[in-house]
């Protein structure tokens, strides 16, 4: 099987966004030595905590700090950008790390419509472009454009002979579609919600054509939490169910044990943890293994990325490492 992160760079309350950095850094180090195949950053926008607003440049320092790794984006927010800017950060971030790099991209606003209009500079909204701007992609990176397209003279700067791989970030049979017409890769995100698995990964295998992937891949990303017995996992997973809560209402920080113990939680929080519980797994390292095997022959893919948002960067450090030691 194989095992990589997403990162989305969660701040534990009282810590510096300095050190939350350069420990996103380490962790990076460390799972490359754990025998993860992949580190990607996520991009999320006007937030008090989550700090991976410009996953290009926590990659480019990733990968300048490993040697092995795949570093890459979970995903850019393709209606916001135009695509000849990514094609030409990446086809650099390419040109620096050969075949280390991914090319994850989305169709979400990244965030409210406020920041969608300062992210655009108020440009209208371009969420129904997004087919169109993920062929312009393909075709910059890949020099491809059509000849009557009205930009097939620009070309993308390096003029490097390689391209990452694009992996659409999907949760709809129409996102689905997009990337199976394209003969791109699936990132399916059961960590956001994993209820249109069936008709998405249906629609995406019948669907693809072959293109920069020459068969049908999926990778599938879920939300972990390990320790060494089921009490420890429970414990440390409750930091990242009351992080989930807190997104709902702004919060994006990662709040210790000790002023959730002080909350305390109503019946509605224990109703939407107990929902929330069905995107993640929480346990053991033969435990989690069990629960990855059972998602892996549900989904039909040996790949994943896993997130892990709890309050301690070392308890969050050690849950990947006992499923390392568990799996790879």
């Amino acid at each position: 099987m194989k095992l990589g992160i997403l990162d989305q760079v969660p701040m534990p309350q009282g810590t510096e966004p300095s050190d939350v950095l350069n420990q996103t850094v380490e962790l990076a180090k460390a799972a490359e030595q754990f025998g993860y195949s992949r580190y990607w950053l996520a991009e999320h926008h006007n937030t008090n905590g989550l700090l991976s607003a410009a996953p290009e440049i926590l990659m480019t320092r990733i990968a300048s700090a490993t040697e092995s790794i795949r570093v890459g984006s979970g995903g850019v927010l393709l209606p916001q950008y135009s695509p000849l800017k990514i094609a030409e950060t990446f086809k650099t971030i390419e040109a620096l790390f050969p075949d280390r790099v991914d090319l994850g991209v989305g169709r979400s606003p990244g965030g409210t419509e406020r920041t969608r209009a300062a992210l655009t500079d108020s440009r209208e909204s371009m969420m129904s472009a997004f087919p169109r701007h993920l062929d312009e992609l393909y075709g910059f990176m890949h020099n491809e454009l059509p000849k009557q397209h009205e930009y097939r003279m620009v070309k993308v700067t390096p003029r490097t002979g390689s391209a990452p791989p694009i992996w659409v970030l999907g949760l709809s049979p129409r996102s689905a579609k997009l990337a199976a017409e394209r003969g791109l890769g699936l990132t399916f995100g059961h960590f956001i919600n994993p209820d249109k698995w069936e008709e998405t990964l249906r629609i995406y295998r019948e669907h693809f054509k072959p293109g920069q992937f020459t068969e049908p891949t999926v990778n599938v990303t879920v939300f972990v939490v390990c320790a060494e017995t089921q009490e420890e996992a429970e414990r440390l997973a409750l930091t990242q169910d009351m992080w989930l809560l807190g997104i709902e209402k702004g919060d994006s920080q990662v709040h210790p044990p000790e002023s959730l113990k002080e909350r305390g939680m109503t019946t509605a929080d224990l109703e939407k943890i107990r929902h929330n519980r069905r995107r993640m797994i929480v346990g053991t390292p033969k435990k989690v293994k069990a629960s990855l095997v059972e998602l892996s022959e549900r989904y039909q893919s040996d790949d994943f990325l896993l997130i892990t948002n709890i309050y301690s960067h070392e308890d969050k450090k050690n849950s990947y490492e006992l499923i390392a030691r568990e799996m790879l």
